[in-house]
Order: structure tokens, then sequence, then C-alpha cells
């Protein structure tokens, strides 16, 4: 299967992925996904916003019973690794494939998800498939997002409303870690008890545009020199508290060598240990930001776009997967996941991730070794064994 997915939305020059939602790539993946699950014999249901399910045993067989969820999203950044997301897509059909060979008899009908737009590489949403699916955002506003190429998603799918996640009782995610935790532990697999509360925020920045020689520099308006400041702001600030605060993407106009800009936007991702300590970093940065704009001639105005509470996993599920596992590490995560959104809509909810040994990762460095990934595949398996014949109750 890995073999099958390696070429798809790879980039010849720097190695990385394109696999952004609704374009050749990714749609090539939701392909390949179908297959995968025709193949096995299991039932795909889709939904109007383009988050796929195969389903293990007939509907009518598990009326009575909670469903048991896992996989992952297909999606990438822009030039994104290949594991994040796809693995534990892999490893849910792997895992399936190693239960059915165990002989696994289930008591409750077993989904692999293909959740859509998880990274919100193109409309700006981290994990929009999932939380439409649940409803934690609606499709009125959703449909009004448009991406880099002012392409409207109501435009791109006609949305609706989902019934893809009904009965759901337990989602599994498996996931490559995207950190160091395990190098250091030395262990090839442990399990999340959280995820860090964290946001996407736009500093629209207003100058006065000018020529880039003959205007003295008392006399600018500079947007770009009030978002420069920002972001060493921003940085020094994140170090200070020791949280997380990143400046990656930026839009100027009208993006010219010899121009002052008259407006430039910036994109700040910021995370911390706790909700509290996210407010006070984020209201911090927008201070700074708001005092230079006064010195510089420039305006700021700051919009959250996107803003993820503090999720903390379930804790009975997460005991008793780490004991079936071997009592394998318990380490939080600083990273957005679908898994997050299914937990805070009161699905019990964990996720098992995979040693990178890279410790990078939305970038194409990020890796992990066949080894642990089996390692990964036998533990989710012995997971989701354990939920779908009852010897796990959550």
């Amino acid at each position: 299967m890995w073999r099958d997915l390696v070429p798809i939305g790879r980039s010849a020059s720097t190695g990385g992925y394109f696999r952004q939602p609704w374009h050749a790539a990714e749609l090539e993946l939701r392909a390949w996904f179908r297959e995968a699950a025709t193949t096995r014999g299991l039932e795909v249901e889709g939904d109007p916003f383009g988050n796929l399910v195969a389903w293990w045993g007939p509907a009518a067989d598990f009326a009575a019973t909670g469903k048991v969820l896992t996989g992952s999203h297909l999606d990438s950044v822009l030039d994104g690794g290949a594991y994040d997301g796809p693995l534990g897509v892999v490893s849910s059909f792997a895992a399936l494939d190693l239960m059915r060979e165990r002989g696994v008899e289930p008591a409750r009908r077993l989904g692999i998800a293909a959740f859509v737009e998880e990274e919100g590489s193109r409309f700006g949403r981290a994990c929009l498939g999932s939380r439409l699916a649940v409803g934690a955002t609606t499709w009125e506003v959703a449909r009004e997002l448009v991406d880099r190429d002012g392409v409207r998603l109501g435009d791109v799918i006609e949305g609706g409303e989902s019934t893809m996640l009904d009965g759901v009782g337990t989602y599994v995610e498996l996931h490559v870690e995207q950190g160091r935790g395990l190098i250091d532990l030395d262990a090839p697999v442990g399990v999340h008890d959280a995820i860090w509360p964290h946001g996407r925020y736009r500093y629209d920045i207003a100058g006065r545009a000018d020529h880039a020689g003959t205007t003295r520099m008392e006399d600018r308006a500079d947007p770009m020199l009030t978002y420069a400041l920002t972001a060493l702001a921003a940085n020094e600030q994140a170090r200070v508290q020791g949280q997380r605060a990143t400046f990656g993407r930026i839009d100027v106009r009208p993006n010219g060598t010899n121009a002052v800009p008259s407006h430039v936007t910036g994109w700040l991702d910021a995370r911390a240990e706790s909700d509290a300590a996210l407010a006070a970093l984020v209201e911090e940065v927008e201070r700074r930001a708001t005092a230079y704009a006064e010195r510089d001639g420039t305006s700021v105005t700051v919009t959250a776009e996107s803003v993820s509470g503090e999720v903390a996993f379930d804790a009975a599920l997460r005991d008793a997967l780490a004991r079936r596992m071997g009592d394998v590490p318990v380490l939080p995560t600083q990273a957005g996941h679908d898994a997050g959104i299914l937990q805070s809509v009161g699905i019990p909810t964990a996720m098992l991730f995979v040693r990178n040994p890279s410790g990078v990762s939305h970038s194409p460095y990020e890796t992990a070794e066949t080894a642990d990934c089996l390692t990964g595949v036998e533990a989710l398996a012995d997971a989701l064994t354990g939920l779908v014949t009852g010897e796990v109750v959550v």
C-alpha cells in the first residue's frame, strides 16, 4: 500500500508532497482509498463534504452497538511529508487485514475514515472535514471560505449535512509523531493524552504604497516593518513563555521589489500548554503589533480565523489501550488532529503515534522506519480488537 502512495503528489524538485483538497493528487488518493476498501469487501460511505468511511460488516448486524472508527487523513500541507495523515489510513487497512488473519469476530461495526482538509492547507481551516462531519462548523459558514486563488468552497462542493458518523461510539487515530518525544524515550510507539490549545490568527497591516528609492525612511508608512517587528515579538514571547508561535505565511501588496508595500497580511499559528497560556500569548503579540503600528504610521487588525481549545482524550480509553499495548509512553501533542474534533463533541477518542526518527514534520524530511510502522499496525490492531470484541469497554 505504501509503495502505491509514495509517488502521488510528490514534488520532483523538493521531494515534498502537494496533496491539497479537491486537487488532482488528493482526488487520486481518494480513488486509492475506495479501491483499497472495495478489494477488502468493505462498504464505502461518503458525505457531502468529501469525507469517506469504509465499513467492515453489514450495518444490520450491529444495529444495537456503537460503531468503532479509526483512520486519519490523506491531504498534506504545502510541500509536506509523506507520513502525516496517510500513515494512519494505511495502518488502519493493515490492522484490519491483521485482525482478519487472527480470526477476530467483531461485535461492533468498524469503520476506516479518511477526513478531508485536515491540514487547512487550501481553505485555511484545520480539520475542516471532521468539523463539518460532527457539526462543529456549519456549512453556511464553511461554504464562504475561499482559497488563495479566490475559489469559494461552495463552488467546489455542494455541501449539506453529514450523517456519516451517526452511531460512532469510539474513535482511535494512529499518526506519525510530529516531534521528538519517542526518540528521547527510545520507544517505537506511544499514546497521546491531550492536544494543546491552538489557533490561527490573521494580521492585516495597512500602510501606504510609495517609491522604494525616492521616499525617505522617516516619511514612510511601511506595513512590512510593522509585520517584521510583530513576527520577532511573537518569537520572543513564545520563547519566554515556553509556548509556540509561528508566522509561516505572508501576503504582500503590491509585492513589488522597488515599492514600499501598501498592505501586508501575515498568519500567526499560536499554540500553548493551556487555554489561559494561549490567550496570554496571543494578547501580548497583538499588544506589541498595535504599539509598532502606532509608531510606524500603519494600522493593524487581528482576526481569529480558527481557535481550538485544549482537548484531553478519554482517560479510561487511553489507559486501557496503553495497558493493552504494554504500558507504552503517554505524552501530549502540540499538533491538531481530527481526533481532537471528535473528542470535543463527546466521542471517546484515543491517539496512537509512531516514532519519527527525524523529529521533523510538515516537511519532506518527515519519516518513519518500516519496523516502527509495523509495530504501530500491531498496536492499532490490538487496540481495535479490544474495542470491537467488547474486551475493552468505553
